[in-house]
C-alpha cells in the first residue's frame, strides 16, 4: 500500500503535462484566432515601414 500512496503523492510530471497543456491552449488560440493576428501585424509593420520612409 506504501508504494501506491508514494506513487499517488509524487509530482514530478505535474510541471511537464502543464507545459504540455498551455502550450495546446496557446497554438488553439493562434488558430482560432489567426487572420485577425494576421491583419494586426501587417497594419502595424505597413505602419513602420511608412514612418520610417519618412524619417
Amino acid at each position: 500500500m506504501g508504494e501506491l500512496s508514494e506513487f499517488w503523492l509524487e509530482e514530478d510530471g505535474v510541471a511537464t503535462v502543464e507545459i504540455v497543456l498551455i502550450l495546446l491552449v496557446l497554438i488553439a488560440l493562434v488558430l482560432v484566432f489567426k487572420t485577425q493576428i494576421s491583419t494586426v501585424l501587417r497594419n502595424i509593420l505597413s505602419k513602420v515601414s511608412s514612418q520610417s520612409n519618412s524619417v
